[in-house]
């Protein structure tokens, strides 16, 4: 590996020796022990303003302002040209920090404003729709750094670290694994005790803003036996690592996500308080997919949003390209495409993103399942649908300019979401050694959740961290299936599709249960690898068409007159049936005609194509 520079924090700081000097303790200081580092950024807005979550959002959107505006300081324009150049888009971020944006990444009774996933997610999404690199770069990834604090830390970890994040700060996560497909229980960096200290060795090769970071989260080897107590995380302090056995190695530059800054870090002989671990000993693999439940849910929430633009993008060329037709034709705004399939993609997509966000509070026991296999899908559905709308584009997709330009850049940053240590095979493997029990235990015997899992935007209780575990052996989620398709009646064809689709899901679910228990062989431990993973596509396909159901049927109760309308959610559960290889028969054409419309009034009324259906820019 080659040796790139010593680490860059170099002037005297508060609560850590200068890097510069060489002067101060060879052990680093453990966050907490004294008073927290200063950090950069601009102070925003107190965190108690009494603004609810909606309200925030719709301020940073209106904030950000016309995206496809050429004088707009935080539009595409200066965005791109701030990927071109593989820089941060700086702008944004000044214009973050004004609004105290990173007081949205620490808990309430920490100081900041995190009271709910999905009100994080809301508040984000404006950010993602323009740059998904400045969603990360700016808060996403040091909210995920965190989120392992918040969950174990100590309550001078926690008060050391929300300090830091409230003055602007930023965190890093060190988990990622190249050299082992991102494993992250393969790490390279092992720590071993020696005295008071755990001593350091070895490298992590990947951390985005490392370069900048106040606070580092660590996932290393803490013992050489294989297993779950073999890994522990750390909370250091980078400013306070002595700068000769603390390395940064070359940035990385990736095809997506240009604008953020991928570093890695090596360590030789490097000494860190034992008071550094979060959580006891060997405890970090048992963290980590506690908090993955969290940060798999809400980064795969957050791709909607850059989705969304994606969408709307390719309606205005269709729009533009009608108005321009040689032959005079304006085209016939209610034949189905490209853009309606993406629209019905999206809210099916959302549908399960947006209950997976409300179980973390109301289901946290059932939630290990629901947040993988969202993740799990971000490539099949969202990916899939971007690479659908690129057809619309044409020759327009290679475009790096104005609005057209902002496409090619999600169709290269997205993807980047769906990888690393929670991507597709890992996700799989959460779900997999689960679906036993859950074919014997839980499929056909639960009843229904409850009808707040369903209605963005309702109460939500504060989120019970201790109550999220591993594997439960419970989904109640499944469960609208069976109990909610006998209810759909009525003469409307879109109504009659949706009772015969709903019928034809719990028929596929029944026949999964029977080939889950048929490959049991009396209660193995996990099923054959590769039959596996084809039922775990299938359960996640489910889920999320059983997520669609319950959406559906609880907006009739005075939600969006639009997700209340069969239409949409008979439209998603045909693709669901279609990707399982059911034989159902066509759509009523009611049902797509009424999605197309519904494609096109929030597009002239600049409403998202979210479940949230808010108001947006551009």
């Amino acid at each position: 590996m080659v040796k790139g520079r010593l680490l860059p924090w170099s002037g005297p700081r508060p609560g850590g020796p200068d890097r510069g000097s060489g002067e101060g303790s060879d052990v680093a200081t453990a966050p907490g022990a004294t008073p927290g580092p200063g950090a950069g950024g601009t102070p925003g807005p107190a965190p108690g303003s009494g603004e609810d979550a909606r309200t925030r959002a719709a301020r940073l959107e209106r904030a950000l302002g016309d995206p496809a505006d050429p004088a707009n300081p935080f539009g595409y324009a200066r965005l791109l040209a701030a990927d071109r150049a593989a820089e941060r888009f700086t702008g944004g971020e000044e214009l973050l920090d004004g609004l105290g944006v990173f007081s949205e990444f620490v808990p309430v009774e920490l100081g900041g404003r995190l009271d709910a996933f999905e009100n994080l997610v809301a508040v984000l999404r404006p950010v993602f729709r323009r740059d998904v690199g400045l969603g990360l770069g700016y808060g996403a990834m040091s909210w995920m750094a965190a989120s392992d604090v918040w969950m174990t830390g100590t309550e001078r970890q926690r008060t050391w670290l929300a300090d830091l994040m409230l003055a602007g700060g930023k965190a890093a996560i060190a988990q990622h694994e190249t050299a082992h497909s991102n494993d992250y229980v393969r790490s390279q960096v092992t720590a071993r005790p020696e005295g008071g200290t755990l001593v350091l060795n070895g490298a992590k090769p990947m951390i985005n803003n490392l370069e900048r970071a106040r606070a580092l989260v660590l996932f290393c080897r803490t013992d050489a036996a294989p297993g779950s107590r073999s890994h522990s995380a750390l909370l250091l302090d980078p400013a306070a690592l002595p700068a000769d056995r603390a390395v940064m190695l070359s940035r990385h530059l990736a095809v997506g996500l240009r604008g953020c800054r991928f570093a890695g870090l090596e360590f030789t002989d490097c000494p860190v308080p034992a008071e550094a671990l979060l959580g006891p000993l060997g405890s970090g693999v048992a963290t980590a997919l506690r908090s993955f439940q969290a940060s798999r849910t809400v980064i795969s929430a957050l791709a909607v949003g850059a989705v969304d633009t994606v969408l709307r993008t390719a309606v205005g060329f269709e729009e533009s390209a009608r108005a321009h037709a040689v032959d005079g034709s304006r085209g016939d705004p209610d034949r189905p495409g490209a853009t309606t399939g993406a629209l019905v993609n999206l809210l099916l997509y959302d549908a399960l993103a947006v209950v997976a966000l409300r179980a973390l509070h109301l289901l946290p026991e059932q939630t290990s399942v629901f947040s993988a296999a969202l993740k799990y899908l971000l490539p099949k559905v969202l990916t899939e649908t971007m690479y659908d709308l690129s057809t619309v584009l044409g020759s327009g997709i290679y475009s790096r300019e104005g609005t057209l330009g902002i496409f090619q850049k999600h169709v290269r940053d997205v993807p980047v979401l769906s990888l690393g240590h929670a991507g597709s095979a890992a996700c799989q493997a959460t779900i997999i050694p689960q679906l036993s029990r859950l074919a014997r235990s839980s499929w056909f015997r639960e009843q229904p959740p409850p009808a707040a899992l369903f209605r963005p935007w309702g109460p939500l209780p504060p989120l019970s961290a201790e109550r999220l575990v591993l594997a439960s052996g419970r989904d109640s989620l499944i469960a609208c299936l069976p109990a909610i398709g006998p209810e759909i009646t009525g003469d409307d064809p879109c109504v009659r599709a949706l009772a015969a689709l709903a019928h034809a899901l719990t028929a596929e679910l029944r026949e999964l249960g029977d080939r889950v228990r048929a490959l049991d062989d009396g209660g193995r431990a996990t099923l054959p690898t590769a039959a596996g993973f084809a039922l775990a596509d299938r359960y996640a396909l489910l889920l999320a068409g059983a997520a669609v159901l319950g959406v559906w049927y609880h907006a009739r109760d005075g939600g969006d007159p639009f997700l209340a309308d069969a239409a949409w959610a008979a439209a998603a559960l045909h693709r669901v049936a279609r990707r399982l290889g059911a034989r159902v028969p066509a759509l009523p054409p009611a049902c797509e005609a009424r999605v197309r419309r519904e494609l096109w009034v929030r597009f002239g009324a600049q409403n998202s194509y979210d479940l949230y259906n808010a108001p947006v820019h551009g």
